[in-house]
């Protein structure tokens, strides 16, 4: 492993003088939209493959059989490797995402628009995790500046899956055996690394009725109050959550949130079929084969309490949580070294409780980390919500962070 103090400076300063240039390519990535829904992310795969090439990188492309994406409610995949090889030795795998959640209303500056105001580029993805499409490319680029003996290779894994489950992303790519890399850091952000993460499992409940008039109620059977039946006693579940403690930190318990309803056809029909959506987040010490058996049968324990009704349940997602594998010490170690350096703070490993595409890494025995630009919490970046943004400084110092620690263990003896 090479310490020499001059290689750390001249990455740093490769990366300032080309930090523009850094900070357009990502302009140019966030003004192409990869709302998912709908999921038609060929678009912007095409743009990164466009934009790698200007500076020496092929991208390899991966389409996804149009068929498969469409049944899984998304409309285009292309999925993008490049390979950097430098000689015999260790693979590691850098993987972020390109598809998003819409934006959604409230935002003060275009969510396209790659807009900068006081040291912030604002935008759908900016943050979560488009920017580490830059980072990872980048850091890449300042790494190959040094031109010293390297041992092994970079993969760069830019992917379009993660909103709905990445089985389609990163899932897909190791199914088909176009990759099977040794180490891996996924997008993330900058002050802390993350080793451990929660699952997530994710129903859709139909409850069915019998529609009826309004004006005779007691001639149908009412959807929506059964519905409201079950979901008081799945809420319930979330105080007996707060009783079940993580002993990974940066967890706490298990949870339980439904975030879509609908049903019904009018305001003088008793409705006879609602649907809901539920994400029930996993403790990586949970069995997801226990935790789903309990959620149905608080379901149906809770339908069978009101005559008349029935349920169907469908699982949409099942991600298992992320543990650490072993044989990830190196990348943590060299992360955190060169992120206190960076940042002049330690950079401590510790659990998130979000779900990510790291975790199909995992259950191909590839171990992995989460490391990437942003802030210190999802809140900060408004991720998911309007005007989400990325610190620039940020992005800078994550750069640096990521082209030491790959110089590091590709210099490794």
């Amino acid at each position: 492993m090479t310490q020499d103090p001059a290689l750390n400076q001249q990455l740093d300063a490769w990366i300032d003088a080309h930090f523009d240039e850094e900070v357009r390519f990502l302009q140019e990535l966030v003004r192409v939209p990869t709302d998912t829904p709908p999921g038609n992310n060929a678009p912007h795969a095409q743009r990164t493959s466009e934009l790698l090439q200007a500076f020496g990188f092929k991208a390899e492309q991966y389409p996804v059989a149009a068929e498969q994406v469409q049944a899984y409610g998304m409309q285009s995949i292309t999925n993008l490797i490049v390979r950097r090889r430098y000689g015999e030795g260790k693979t590691i795998a850098l993987n972020a995402h390109g598809d998003v959640v819409p934006p959604g209303e409230g935002w003060t500056h275009d969510p396209y628009g790659g807009e900068i105001e006081d040291g912030f580029l604002y935008g759908r993805a900016a943050a979560v995790s488009k920017c580490d499409f830059a980072s990872f490319s980048f850091a890449v680029r300042a790494l190959e500046s040094l031109g010293i003996a390297l041992h092994g290779g970079v993969e760069l894994h830019f992917t379009y899956d993660e909103e709905f489950g990445g089985e389609l992303g990163p899932g897909w790519l190791l199914s088909q055996g176009l990759t099977k890399p040794d180490l891996m850091i996924a997008a993330g952000f900058s002050y802390s690394v993350v080793t451990a993460h929660n699952g997530c499992l994710q129903l859709e409940v139909t409850v069915h009725g019998k529609m009826a008039h309004a004006a005779i109620p007691e001639s149908g059977v009412d959807a929506l109050q059964g519905a409201v039946q079950i979901l008081n006693a799945l809420y319930a579940q979330n105080t007996l959550y707060q009783g079940i403690t993580s002993q990974v930190e940066g967890i706490n318990h298990p949870y339980l949130n439904v975030g879509q309803i609908e049903g019904g056809t009018n305001t003088y029909v008793v409705p006879g079929r609602i649907t809901f959506k539920l994400d029930r987040r996993m403790i990586p010490e949970e069995n997801p084969t226990d935790v789903e058996a309990n959620i149905r049968q608080v379901i149906n324990d809770a339908a069978a309490r009101c005559p008349g009704i029935r349920v169907e349940t469908r699982r949409l997602l099942l991600a298992r949580a992320l543990k650490p594998l072993p044989g990830n010490a190196p990348l943590v170690a060299a992360l955190q070294k060169h992120g206190q350096e960076v940042f002049g703070e330690v950079i401590p490993a510790l659990g998130t409780p979000l779900y990510t595409d790291v975790r199909l890494y995992a259950e191909h025995g590839i171990p992995g980390v989460i490391y990437g630009a942003g802030p210190r919490t999802v809140l900060e970046s408004h991720a998911k919500r309007a005007d989400e943004r990325l610190n620039l400084e940020d992005l800078r110092r994550a750069t640096k962070v990521v082209a030491r620690t790959l110089k590091d263990l590709l210099t490794a003896a």
